[in-house]
């Protein structure tokens, strides 16, 4: 790679379903964020290559009950992010309640609450587009068989221009099972180009699909299709799902997600053309491109979503996200730097994937090194806290308080199929109280786990191989927790989280 060039992905992290904007001389991206909070991630870019995080748009799930306890896979799916009439705009589809939206007259705020446009069950994907030339607005979205019985199939709708309601009963204006060979159609994209409606829209798969392209002279259809990205001989599995985005000086590039194991959806830019007979062309005539001539706007400085933190007055970086809506006090603001978590009581101690107050970040998708400081300020038998790689199966490291008194150092994990932890490695003592935890994270996502207590880091236990949940890529956790019971339980002091390439 040379100055003059990218490599792919250019976001090595799950920021899954990807969709661009861009304003002026700024690029703009959000993805699913499911069921952690904030969500409706916010990342800014200059070039389409070098991303920063700068805020969330969505501040709590609704309805805030809905989502007071885990819910991994569920609520924010693939959103589209667009600007019109001097807003900012974000649709979305909850698979269980609907498709919402927000705005707001900066990206960095402030944001609407959540509006329900469609209520129903499997109604996900949404895209809407204002058309300048008749001011008609539309929706597109897809299905989630899972919730309605339905999949691989559109449905469009005519919309209010102010985003608030839609205006008839909808029509299904692309039929995947009418489409030989294709299934699983979703995520579309809506476009107007050159006096055609485009929908970009996948089909075939996260794992193994391709990218479709549609376009109409009516909204309504017919619309013709054709695939104009898919892996062909690259190691680029299931290339599709994102956004088309056209530069200052008028260049297209198309972002898109491949789905990668336990490191979740990474996102990928692709070059894009339009071809002799006006369709659009991707990659590399169709196939997937590992490292291409940048897009032709002014050069920027290296840069990438921040990792680490030294939470300075207690406070945690926009990269931190719970699994569930936040509680009053999971995190205590103070003078000093480290992250001051409560060892909130719970009747699912045995088990991270059932708490809300877990602190998680994306699992870096090249190889790293996570490492953090800990302190465990509770007197309270069986509290603990640690650093974990959370999924459908977990495993961490960490800090308890014992019966005795005394503290142990604990490496626990449990299976994708387990009810509860076990231990991972015999437990040690802790005579400070005090430890420092480290990941190695190498090829296919396994996690060397190691500690130190005092003496050194030494290896913890077996070799544990992440895993994603359905949708979601791994996480890496920061927690503190105590067996149900009354009164306060102590905290837990992190200090000093850094990740590494290796």
């Amino acid at each position: 790679m040379t100055s003059e060039t990218y490599r792919n992905p250019v976001l090595d992290a799950d920021w899954s379903d990807p969709d661009v904007v861009r304003v002026g001389d700024d690029f703009y991206l959000t993805a699913s964020s499911f069921g952690r909070v904030p969500g409706l991630p916010l990342l800014h870019s200059r070039d389409l290559v070098n991303w920063t995080l700068v805020g969330h748009a969505l501040e709590r799930l609704e309805p805030a009950e809905e989502f007071a306890a885990p819910r991994h896979d569920c609520g924010v799916w693939a959103p589209s992010i667009r600007y019109h009439d001097e807003r900012f705009w974000i649709f979305w589809g909850d698979p269980d309640q609907g498709i919402f939206q927000v705005n707001a007259p900066a990206v960095r705020g402030p944001w609407t609450r959540p509006h329900l446009l469609k209520a129903g069950k499997g109604l996900i994907d949404p895209c809407p587009l204002w058309d300048e030339e008749t001011g008609e607005a539309y929706l597109v979205h897809a299905w989630a068989k899972s919730r309605s019985g339905v999949k691989n199939r559109l449905t469009g709708h005519r919309m209010r221009p102010d985003g608030t309601d839609l205006l008839d009963e909808g029509k299904v204006i692309v039929d995947g099972d009418r489409i030989p060979g294709w299934f699983t159609l979703e995520g579309p994209k809506l476009y107007r180009h050159d006096g055609w409606f485009w929908i970009l829209a996948p089909a075939g798969g996260v794992e193994t699909g391709w990218q479709g392209a549609f376009r109409s002279r009516g909204f309504f259809g017919p619309y013709e299709e054709r695939i104009v990205l898919e892996q062909k001989d690259t190691d680029v599995n299931g290339p599709h799902q994102g956004g088309w985005v056209r530069t200052p000086s008028g260049e297209d590039w198309f972002l898109h997600f491949q789905q990668r194991g336990a490191y979740g959806r990474v996102v990928h830019l692709q070059p894009m053309r339009w071809g002799p007979d006006n369709w659009p062309v991707l990659g590399d005539d169709g196939a997937p491109v590992a490292e291409h001539r940048r897009p032709d706007v002014p050069p920027q400085p290296p840069a990438a979503p921040a990792t680490d933190d030294d939470f300075p007055g207690g406070r945690y970086g926009r990269q931190w996200q719970w699994t569930a809506n936040p509680g009053d006090g999971w995190a205590t603001q103070h003078s000093g730097d480290g992250l001051r978590l409560t060892c909130v009581r719970s009747q699912n101690a045995h088990d991270l994937r059932k708490l809300p107050h877990v602190l998680t970040q994306r699992l870096p998708g090249a190889p790293c090194t996570a490492e953090v400081e800990l302190r465990l300020d509770s007197d309270e038998p069986g509290a603990r806290a640690g650093l974990a790689v959370l999924g459908d199966a977990f495993g961490w490291i960490g800090l308890q308080r014992g019966t005795d008194g005394t503290v142990y150092l604990v490496h626990r994990f449990a299976e994708a199929v387990a009810e509860g932890e076990r231990d991972a490695a015999h437990p040690r003592l802790a005579p400070e109280g005090r430890a420092r935890l480290r990941i190695e994270i190498g090829a296919g996502a396994r996690c060397r786990i190691s500690a130190d207590v005092g003496d050194g880091f030494r290896p913890s236990g077996p070799v544990f191989a992440a895993t994603p949940w359905r949708w979601v890529g791994a996480l890496l956790g920061l927690f503190a927790l105590a067996p149900a019971g009354q009164g306060h339980a102590g905290a837990a002091v992190f200090t000093r989280f850094r990740i590494s390439a290796s």
